[in-house]
């Protein structure tokens, strides 16, 4: 009895070490990865899945500053990625996806409080049109500032990868150059709405004369991967996204992203049972 007991242990002991050695690793091999953190609205009145609250929003920047990170743009990843730019320690991108008036009213003061810059990709139809969208004056202001970096979300968001290849060239590139126009900057970079795209979408979206684009996927944007398309860290969802959460899925995305893919790979096929268990913040 004791035996066998023992070479429980002895197993779960190679198990645990197995485990903590592959942890490691991924932690190691991300050195020169760089979080992409993905958020779409601020503020304290919609309790939906793209919402975070004003006060989390404003706890998770006090933590990035007090945490040495430093924010960056997506033109200084690229650099980076592709001439080796040197980039200041423990980089990080805060991305908003959409252009909602609530990134104006509430994230714009929180980011200008901490110093901090932030991208949002904006979908060009909805600029001054809707009334849950930001008008072009706060556009205008927020890009004066220096901190705000303005990029496509496309003419009006539709799911890319699902409409005809001529909508897909007039949704690329009609809002590169629209908001060239309107911004009076390059445009560059694009999210792709949904985070939806396939093999002929990444050859598109090069011709149109973007330099990379940004999925929903969950992971860290790295050299190695397909500058058209980064993976990013969604950070959004009021009804289940505490601040732990958001530390877990910042700090350890090279060991969580890959549980994440699996949980949402068994939901997918129809085992949500199992889903459960992987522990996937």
């Amino acid at each position: 009895m004791i035996t066998w007991i023992k070479r429980i242990l002895l197993f779960l002991l190679i198990i645990f070490a197995a485990i903590f050695a592959i942890c490691a690793y991924r932690m190691h091999a991300a050195d020169r990865a760089v979080p992409v953190l993905n958020y779409h609205q601020i503020n304290d009145r919609d309790e939906n899945s793209l919402t975070v609250h004003t006060d989390e929003f404003e706890q998770q920047m006090k933590y990035l500053v007090d945490n040495g990170y430093h924010t960056i743009t997506p033109a200084e990843l690229m650099d980076a990625f592709e001439n080796g730019t040197p980039l200041p320690d423990k980089p990080v991108i805060l991305t908003f996806d959409d252009g909602y008036v609530d990134n104006y009213k509430n994230a714009y003061p929180i980011l200008e409080k901490y110093g901090l810059k932030g991208t949002i990709f904006l979908i060009s139809d909805f600029i001054g049109t809707y009334p849950n969208y930001m008008t072009w004056a706060q556009v205008d202001e927020m890009q004066q500032s220096g901190i705000i970096d303005f990029e496509s979300h496309t003419l009006s968001h539709p799911e890319l990868d699902k409409i005809p290849p001529d909508q897909i060239k007039h949704q690329l590139e009609d809002s590169k150059k629209a908001l060239e126009w309107r911004l009076n900057k390059p445009i560059n970079f694009i999210a792709y709405p949904c985070g939806s795209y396939d093999d002929e979408l990444l050859r598109m979206t090069k011709e149109a004369g973007y330099r990379a684009a940004f999925t929903v996927h969950y992971g860290l944007a790295t050299p190695a991967e397909n500058p058209y398309m980064l993976d990013r860290v969604p950070i959004f969802g009021c009804n289940t996204h505490q601040f732990r959460r958001f530390q877990l899925r910042l700090e350890y995305a090279p060991i969580f992203a890959p549980l994440d893919a699996l949980s949402r790979s068994l939901v997918k096929s129809g085992h949500n049972i199992l889903a459960k268990f992987v522990p996937a913040p």
